[in-house]
């Protein structure tokens, strides 16, 4: 089975730090999809808006943030790419609060890049 990552994004996620690392992983042979951290945390049933980079470029996010279906059990790796607005977002936001801690109580590997 191919190992697996979730990169979380926001509006104000820096475009490089995302993108780069999403087609790093993919080219890599890992299973990547990336889930979108709304500024307030109401998760939605309905597809996730586009996120606005911190340089204005909008990108589709795969999934919406979803606690149960993000965790450890589903992903091998979770990613935080940095992003002034993007990484205050998700340091603030208590579902990623919680899945960072999941992800280190069950010995898997979590990655921030520059402010994530």
């Amino acid at each position: 089975m191919a190992p697996s990552a979730l990169i979380l994004i926001a509006d104000g996620t820096e475009e490089m730090e995302f993108t780069i690392t999403y087609d790093t992983l993919v080219r890599a042979g890992v299973t990547t999809k990336s889930a979108f951290v709304p500024e307030n945390d109401t998760p939605s049933s309905k597809s996730p808006p586009f996120a606005k980079g911190s340089r204005g470029i909008n990108i589709m996010p795969d999934i919406y943030l979803d606690d149960p279906g993000c965790g450890p059990d589903k992903y091998d790796l979770l990613v935080i790419p940095g992003g002034a607005k993007g990484a205050s977002t998700m340091s603030k936001n208590p579902t990623v609060q919680k899945l960072v801690r999941d992800y280190i109580d069950g010995k898997k590997t979590v990655g921030m890049i520059c402010a994530g």
